[in-house]
């Protein structure tokens, strides 16, 4: 069940989110009404506008017009960028990402005082979380990672923490779930040690129930969602009690308790409604739709389907139209009406192709195939199963590439680290020098200097600046360890990955031979899928890829084998690879493409090539070089 999950990608703002109740807006509003129109009532306005944003959007909105106005009527140029601010954030709230947009680079174009740095962050901070809605996930990070650094330069942790779980966010969402649980960790560790505003943790922890729910641990999930949920009922912050309502019925969802699930979006759309979140609230719906689906109750499911469809006519993503449109023609195929059926396919399947939208193509294809044969057009179910099949297959090999890129992005993350750390320590050493020359100087200056006082400074001097040598030496060769590390794991992966290719094609093959005995069994279909699978086996570029990983690893493996026969062909020195891997006769042999034996009669050859006698075994020489 875990296709049909459905969430929203939802990022930390930096606007404060509440954690008072009904009182303090009393409070705050009393006071509000009894101040002169001065700078001190602009930002009563923008606390107030702090508390509602999470609790009714639309009086926050109100309210960030009313500071934009009061600030010019004063000429308050820092209250006006202020207004302008909240307005953006009112308007990511909404899922009005260009209006957003807009108002957000409007505060940057505003905020042009030195003093207003952080103001120009902030508002940088929410288009990098625009740009992770729109799935530009890359960008996103880069553009926090920038953040990060500007925050922990102005020693905002309480923003700096916030930015490490925003980074972790978008590593989950592309599917790098230890890169995301390790930032999410280091998040908590900074808010940890802040008391301000202590629901932040709170969005971290439902960010780890999300990640355990990717990961297809929904009940761990729902510990974490139902902590943060509590957390977000105390604050009466009911934009966070929608989204993490939705999550726990995800979670029900995925173990099939539908009852639950549904009481739980039922709960989640009821806010969704009231605060006028209409992304969420279409979300509901879709949700709503599949459990009613998977219970049975196909009409209650097309109800709540077609329903989530009237409410995308607002500026967000296509993603979420696209799965309401298939899983309503799903529904209709259930029920038999397959021409009703088609119709919300064949939309939802021009809409993902328009928009690239690759894995939803993938289920609204898997899902018109079962129409068609419902309705006895075979041809045209056959033509959408070869379709899905290669779609699925593509997004296998780019899961297993994000895997190898994951590891590349720790590698570059900890190298990165560890030359931030040796930066410190060379901070750290100057600091100490500077203190003993400032001190020696002193010394000379008072006339109170001894020789062999003199003589000690000067050697705690040398001592530093051999310390400093030590660390700096320990510190690249660590870097240099980590960096053979990363290769070797990824020298590693790219065997795995030629190897599990080329046995899973091999075998594929000997099925399609005994198929060709059978003429009766697809006939027409033999030679187009032989030459096709004869097209994937082990091309030049997986060689040279395997290659390129081996020459880091092994260094100049392939010229101390040619110094020793000048003869040695590219084959040979792919075998002799291959064996220093410890590779069994039986995977290299699916690696080149042959039988066993001939690669025993290649391995003798090689062995006679290189000069080596009976009793030497091969593979233990070739580890030698």
């Amino acid at each position: 069940m875990k296709r049909y999950i459905i969430g929203l990608m939802v990022f930390a703002l930096t606007t404060p989110k509440t954690f008072s109740q009904e009182a303090k807006l009393d409070s705050l509003m009393q006071v509000y009404q009894s101040q002169e129109d001065d700078t001190s009532k602009v930002n009563t306005l923008k606390k107030l506008f702090d508390i509602q944003l999470y609790i009714t959007p639309e009086k926050a909105k109100t309210l960030a017009i009313e500071t934009i106005a009061l600030s010019k009527k004063i000429g308050y140029e820092k209250g006006e960028t202020i207004g302008h601010y909240n307005l953006g954030s009112y308007y990511y709230i909404i899922q009005k990402n260009d209006s957003s947009t807009f108002y957000n680079e409007k505060t940057i174009q505003l905020a042009d005082k030195p003093f207003e740095i952080t103001l120009k962050a902030d508002a940088m901070n929410s288009l990098a979380n625009i740009e992770s809605r729109k799935g530009n996930y890359d960008t996103a990070i880069w553009m926090i990672d920038s953040l990060s650094s500007i925050y922990l330069d102005l020693k905002d942790y309480f923003k700096y923490g916030i930015a490490l779980g925003n980074i972790a966010t978008n590593y989950r969402n592309k599917g790098y779930f230890a890169l995301a649980m390790d930032g999410y960790m280091k998040a908590l560790k900074v808010l940890d040690t802040i008391s301000k505003e202590p629901f932040r943790k709170a969005d971290i922890t439902r960010d780890i129930g999300k990640l355990n729910l990717n990961q297809g641990n929904s009940n761990a999930s729902i510990k974490y969602f139902e902590e943060a949920l509590r957390i977000y009922e105390e604050s009466s912050d009911n934009l966070y009690m929608a989204y993490t309502l939705m999550d726990i019925g995800n979670a029900y969802k995925d173990i099939g308790d539908y009852e639950k699930a549904i009481h739980h979006y039922q709960k989640s759309i009821s806010i969704s409604e009231k605060n006028n979140y209409p992304d969420n609230t279409s979300n509901g719906y879709i949700n709503l739709g599949i459990s009613y689906r998977e219970q049975g109750k196909y009409q209650l499911a097309l109800f709540n389907l077609l329903k989530s469809l009237d409410n995308y006519d607002y500026d967000i993503s296509s993603l979420n139209k696209i799965i309401a449109l298939y899983q309503t023609g799903k529904t209709y195929t259930a029920i038999g009406e397959t021409e009703k059926a088609l119709s919300y396919l064949n939309r939802s399947i021009t809409m993902a192709e328009n928009t690239d939208a690759i894995n939803e193509l993938k289920f609204a294809l898997e899902f018109r195939v079962e129409a068609y044969e419902n309705s006895g057009q075979l041809g045209l179910a056959l033509q959408d199963q070869k379709r899905y099949q290669t779609i699925k297959d593509s997004l296998f090999t780019i899961e297993k590439t994000k895997k190898i890129e994951e590891l590349r992005t720790i590698y570059e993350t900890e190298k990165k680290e560890a030359a931030l750390a040796l930066q410190k320590e060379e901070i750290n050493t100057l600091n100490e020098k500077a203190k003993v020359d400032k001190l020696t100087k002193g010394l000379y200056a008072g006339g109170m200097v001894s020789f062999f006082t003199i003589s000690g400074l000067l050697f705690f001097g040398f001592r530093q600046r051999m310390k400093k040598n030590r660390i700096e030496r320990e510190k690249q060769e660590e870097i240099y360890k980590q960096e053979i590390e990363h290769k070797k794991k990824e020298l590693a992966s790219q065997t795995l990955h030629l190897v599990q290719k080329n046995t899973f094609l091999q075998e594929l093959k000997e099925n399609l031979d005994k198929i060709k005995r059978s003429p009766e069994l697809f006939k027409v279909e033999f030679r187009r899928l032989t030459m096709l699978l004869k097209k994937q086996t082990a091309e030049d570029k997986d060689w040279e890829v395997f290659k390129s990983y081996f020459a880091d690893v092994h260094d100049n493996f392939d010229n101390k084998l040619r110094a020793l026969h000048e003869g040695i062909t590219d084959k040979e020195i792919r075998l002799a690879a291959f064996l220093r891997m410890n590779l069994t006769t039986k995977e290299i042999a699916a690696m080149f493409n042959v039988i066993p034996t001939s690669i025993l009669t290649s391995k003798y050859r090689l062995k006679k090539k290189l000069g080596l006698n009976k009793e030497t075994d091969l593979t233990e020489f070739l580890n030698t070089l």
